[in-house]
């Protein structure tokens, strides 16, 4: 089985790309062109009809959204390697309860910090009151995560590799705004998450292959990709 994922460096994509890696599955990647908006051109939206990267061609047709494609691969291939808990598991609610809360929640309101135009319009006073307001309600959403994810809980699901991700990029991004409001050290279970998760070869093979750096979680540095940009 071979599958196809259509990602930009740094994106969403990366998400998937780390399961990719955890699972071992054969995959190839499609570089979708941001500095030409390819996400938004009719090729890509025949893959992802909202314009979203990423995007997995699978044998049973195409899939988007990084949770259902990460929930997806996790049921698929638990075979491999258990990164989700079984159906029948009764732990299954609450790991579906949080995976969804990384996506819905934190990760919905992460894109309104990068993408304020979107949600305020072109007025700057309104983007700016909205980006303060995200910050503060990202801040208490990594309070809440830093409560759940202890040094003591080592297990790795898609929640853990989703979670990794998210605490990279306010780290980065907006890359012309203050980002003094995010210091990984304020949370040092999340902190001791994203050590633990980076080392793993699966995330440095994805990290080598996007320019993320050797600790692109715990002390991320900006994207330097061999192809494509993250922006």
């Amino acid at each position: 089985m071979s599958y196809v994922l259509h990602y930009a460096p740094d994106n969403a994509s990366l998400v998937v790309r780390l399961v990719l890696e955890e699972l071992r599955q054969p995959y190839r990647i499609a570089l979708v062109d941001r500095s030409v908006s390819a996400q938004h051109g009719a090729a890509f939206k025949h893959l992802n009809p909202v314009g979203r990267i990423p995007a997995l061609e699978t044998p049973d047709g195409p899939l988007f959204e990084t949770a259902a494609i990460c929930l997806w691969l996790a049921d698929r291939h638990r075979d491999v390697l258990v990164l989700s808990p079984e159906l029948t598991d009764p732990a299954r609610g609450a790991f579906l309860s949080w995976v969804f809360y990384l996506s819905n929640t934190v990760h919905a309101e992460m894109r309104n910090l990068f993408y304020p135009s979107q949600i305020a319009g072109p007025d700057q006073t309104q983007q700016s009151v909205l980006s303060q307001q995200v910050r503060a309600s990202l801040a208490k959403h990594f309070d809440l995560l830093d409560t759940r994810f202890t040094p003591s809980d080592k297990a790795l699901t898609i929640r853990e590799l989703y979670l990794a991700v998210l605490l990279r990029w306010p780290a980065l991004y907006p890359v012309d705004a203050d980002r003094s409001w995010f210091d990984l050290a304020r949370w040092p279970n999340l902190h001791s998450l994203a050590e633990r998760i980076e080392m793993r070869d699966s995330v440095q093979a994805a990290a080598c292959a996007e320019g993320l750096g050797s600790k692109p979680f715990s002390n991320p540095q900006p994207a330097s990709p061999p192809e494509g940009s993250a922006l």
